[in-house]
């Protein structure tokens, strides 16, 4: 502390505009004040930065490596808006053409779960739908709607060379709710005829004795007039260019008959994918496996045991494990079991299924549709006959079959074409538009025609 005779002696000087100095031997703020002209200038305004108490430890002045708490506090907000604006911007770019991507779903929901699935947010995903599913369960009860069980009657087969080469065809399919409504399980012709004999034939019934209000479509194909043709896609599998791949062209659309959507993505499906001379995922043993053959020929099995490698084999689609062998759903098959079926829509039991099987003699039969539980998909695969069967792409948006209609050799377009059931969210020109990036099927009418397939029957 300075003594009172100094504090008089600084106030003189200071009054006389001189220019003393303290102990410490600095020269003071008034000193430079009194003479900025001064040489020292610079030295004085440096002085009168360091005239006060010290800062505290840990804090710097303007010149400091840090500044003061508010100046902190301002440079964080401004880091975390600039970090905020960043991902903001990044999400929009990707997020915003996703909700204008068709291949991602028709609805914006669906584009929008798509999405983010895609990004990592496949949990998220499933909590809303989980939600979403608890405020909007499947209804039980009630009657399907007017008209669900209508349909073209099947023409008596009048072509002699044909009977002996063409399948034949189905006895009616029982109703999984009871005793029949009139026409449900009643075949009808679908497509494309083969000189007047239908190879594909269609139906509708009930899913199960609890959602009665809920209609399902059901497939026929006979593989003996018929041609089988994977088509891969960018998406699904990726990895392409693929000789087969949407949008379906013109030269294929000449004998077009149907076209039904593929499996889960290569990710989710447990298993493999081979087309084009290519192993683009590698194929699982014991995988249900949908095997197409260079004749066309096709047949679904476990990979490895009832279908395996050979020179004859254009194409394999697994997807998950059978849920129909030997004529029977597997041992162990449970409704409420998504891990080993696929994870569906918030982990629901009862939604849109499709699933595709073998009978004893050689047909394909598909069955399509809403209110399914995967014991349900697969006692209706039974009930149509299939020995072998396996599950294909789940969820509302991909599930899709569709039928076309044109004489023979005639080109044919979406516009030509019929869904399976009228609430498919797709219609049947999605596997015209180059858009289309997943994997599906389609069933073509055998140019040559006494061709006949390699037998491929099941046992």
């Amino acid at each position: 502390m300075q003594s009172s005779v100094e504090q008089s002696s600084q106030g003189v000087h200071r009054f006389l505009g001189d220019a003393p100095k303290c102990k410490s031997g600095r020269v003071t703020e008034t000193s430079q004040r009194a003479d900025p002209a001064s040489p020292d200038a610079p030295q004085a305004r440096q002085s009168r930065r360091q005239v006060g108490p010290p800062l505290p430890s840990g804090r710097r002045g303007k010149d400091g490596v840090a500044g003061s708490p508010r100046r902190l506090r301002r440079r964080i907000r401004t880091a975390l808006l600039v970090a905020f604006v960043v991902v903001l911007t990044v999400f929009c770019i990707s997020f915003i053409p996703a909700l204008f991507n068709p291949s991602y779903g028709a609805s914006l929901s669906s584009r929008a779960a798509e999405w983010a699935r895609g990004h990592g947010l496949g949990s998220v995903v499933t909590f809303v739908e989980t939600e979403w599913y608890k405020l909007n369960p499947p209804k039980v009860g009630g009657a399907p709607p007017v008209g669900s069980f209508t349909g073209p009657t099947v023409p008596v087969r009048s072509i002699p060379r044909l009977r002996s080469r063409s399948l034949p065809m189905p006895p009616r399919l029982r109703s999984p709710a009871g005793v029949w409504l009139p026409g449900e399980g009643v075949w009808h012709p679908a497509g494309r005829t083969v000189d007047g004999v239908p190879a594909i034939l269609t139906t509708t019934v009930r899913p199960d004795s609890l959602h009665t209000s809920y209609v399902v479509g059901v497939a026929w194909m006979d593989t003996r007039l018929l041609r089988a043709q994977l088509y891969s896609g960018a998406g699904i599998p990726g990895d392409g260019p693929f000789t087969h791949s949407a949008p379906i062209t013109t030269a294929a659309s000449r004998t077009l008959d149907a076209a039904f959507n593929g499996g889960f993505r290569t990710q989710d499906s447990n298993g493999g994918y081979f087309t084009d001379q290519r192993m683009i995922v590698p194929l699982r043993p014991g995988a249900a496996s949908f095997v197409v053959y260079k004749d066309g020929s096709a047949t679904i099995g476990a990979w490895g045991r009832q279908v395996k490698m050979s020179p004859a084999v254009t194409s394999v689609r697994q997807n998950l494990d059978l849920i129909v062998n030997n004529g029977k759903t597997v041992p162990g098959l449970l409704a409420n079991d998504n891990y080993q079926w696929g994870a569906t829509l918030g982990g629901a039991f009862y939604v849109w299924r499709s699933g595709i099987g073998v009978t004893r003699n050689g047909a394909l039969v598909y069955v399509g549709g809403p209110s399914l539980a995967i014991t349900s998909l697969a006692n209706l695969l039974v009930d149509a006959g299939a020995v072998r069967a396996m599950e294909l792409d789940i969820n509302t948006d991909w599930v899709q079959y569709s039928t076309y209609n044109g004489r023979r050799d005639e080109p044919v377009t979406g516009a030509n074409g019929a869904s399976l059931l009228s609430n498919m969210t797709e219609a049947p020109s999605v596997y015209f538009q180059s858009w289309w990036i997943r994997d599906f099927f389609t069933m073509s009418v055998r140019r040559a025609p006494d061709a006949k397939p390699i037998a491929r029957n099941p046992k």
